[in-house]
């Protein structure tokens, strides 16, 4: 079982934006020397949900000041980039540091993102498949064009080369696809790609997805393999004590404010109507999902959404309670009192 954690660098309220990015760093960092699997960075505009502009940025110092953690975006929102930009970005961390790095995309919200990058609604609403399978071509082949209905080139080399990790195994960075529909479960299993899968889900939908994924996966060709192999990601939120009660209450004191702030500051590229969830009910069901509780109880409710779902890699955001000293002891207790129990 692969455990990481998920970095938002979530601005709490009373918080200044470096405080939040700040406590990103000492995250990622803490959690290599509590000897987690990796790191796995948000990225979001203009809303204190999360201050993080670019993951791929913000991955690219984070590889730089560890040795051994792997670090991937969780995600990178490909309606607001070109994928070629991405995909050299991509390669560069591929290569630069020894294999660490993995590339996680998605089709992110119909935001004004958007509207400030130029990208327009409907690179969100139906230009998601072509960007990725473009991607896709330039992380897989030595020379690329593009003659579609956002993206049309002459065919240009790609370098870096991302096969061409020197001591490594061949192919380029890992990529893995954000879902939160059939549709976009359908669109990763053609291609083959591993899905990472939101906080929000239970073990039993998150089940239904994998399952589809794999009869989708099988049905459009690919191998009992490689479809076994795939290596799904589950992201959620720990929070570890003594009791389980103070853990609860840890979250719920703090998770609420930051929710409410974040999410309300979202705006749409049309105006369109949001429904907002409840940020206290929307904490309390996290709690109730997620390794939130003693170190016995989390260590059984990873192994317990193992066993249902078959995903066997975690995300696991530590940073619920917004305080950087508390963030730095999560790791630290999910590292040496759950990680020995999942062996």
């Amino acid at each position: 079982m692969r455990v990481g954690t998920f970095v938002l660098a979530a601005q709490f309220p009373g918080q200044g934006q470096g405080e939040a990015l700040h406590r990103a760093l000492r995250s990622a960092e803490v959690a290599e020397e509590a000897g987690l699997d990796s790191v796995w960075l948000a990225e979001h505009h203009f809303v204190p949900y999360g201050v993080c502009p670019s993951a791929v940025t913000l991955a690219a110092l984070l590889l730089g000041r560890t040795r051994r953690i792997g670090v991937g975006t969780a995600v990178s929102v490909l309606p607001s980039v070109h994928p070629v930009a991405l995909g050299e970005q991509a390669a560069l961390l591929h290569l630069t540091s020894g294999g660490r790095f993995t590339l996680g995309v998605g089709r992110g919200g119909p935001w004004v993102d958007l509207e400030v990058f130029g990208a327009g609604l409907a690179a969100h609403e139906s230009g998601f498949p072509e960007s990725l399978d473009l991607l896709m071509r330039w992380l897989r082949e030595p020379r690329v064009g593009a003659d579609g209905e956002r993206f049309s080139f002459r065919e240009v080399a790609v370098v870096p080369r991302p096969d061409e990790l020197i001591g490594g195994p061949p192919g380029g960075p890992e990529v893995v696809v954000a879902c939160t529909s059939p549709k976009s479960v359908k669109l990763a299993a053609e291609r083959g790609l591993p899905m990472l899968l939101g906080m929000h889900c239970g073990d039993e939908e998150k089940a239904e997805m994998v399952a589809l994924w794999r009869s989708h996966a099988l049905r459009t060709g690919h191998s009992p393999d490689e479809v076994a192999d795939a290596g799904h990601v589950s992201a959620g939120v720990v929070q570890i004590a003594d009791r389980v009660a103070d853990a609860t209450e840890s979250l719920v004191k703090a998770m609420p404010g930051w929710l409410k702030q974040g999410l309300e500051a979202h705006v749409t590229i049309d105006g369109r109507h949001r429904t907002m969830r409840d940020p206290v009910t929307y904490t309390e069901l996290l709690c109730a999902l997620h390794p939130v509780g003693t170190p016995r109880l989390a260590a059984d409710r990873l192994a317990a959404t193992a066993e249902r779902t078959g995903i066997r890699r975690f995300a696991l955001l530590a940073e619920g309670s917004g305080d950087l000293a508390a963030t730095e002891e999560n790791l630290r207790r999910l590292g040496a009192e759950v990680l020995p129990q999942l062996a």
